[in-house]
């Protein structure tokens, strides 16, 4: 069966995520924690192109692309078109005893809060006696 180019464009759209190029490029390049700067530097090129990049006003040259797939740690055929696997977002994800060190400040300082309000009430029943 033949397709002709439209179809083969409508099927590219259908297995793709729906985002685009510059988006893709900012979702892997958040996914692994760097900075454009940091982007910028192991890639060879200025802060501005990938700020260029990420926002859809250029695209990277064939060469940058498979240099930037590797450095983000995604294919070439993901950044293009969305196909195939994107990048694993659980980098940002806190472990378990993260969170409980963050559970338990929250605890301390809801204790404290409390403190400080039954201070200030008392100290308005005093206001009030008088």
């Amino acid at each position: 069966m033949l397709l002709s180019t439209e179809n083969a464009i409508a099927r590219l759209h259908q297995t793709g995520d729906g985002d685009t190029l510059g988006g893709r490029i900012w979702r892997a390049r958040d996914a692994t924690g760097l900075s454009t700067k940091e982007l910028a530097s192991k890639l060879g090129v200025r802060n501005d192109t990938i700020a260029s990049w990420e926002r859809d006003r250029a695209e990277p040259r064939a060469n940058r692309l498979f240099m930037l797939a590797g450095v983000l740690g995604v294919s070439p055929a993901w950044l293009m078109a969305g196909i195939g696997r994107a990048p694993d977002d659980t980098a940002g994800v806190a472990s378990g005893d993260e969170l409980r060190k963050q559970l338990y400040l929250v605890k301390k300082l809801h204790e404290q809060t409390a403190e400080a309000i039954a201070a200030l009430e008392l100290e308005f029943e005093r206001l009030d006696v008088r």
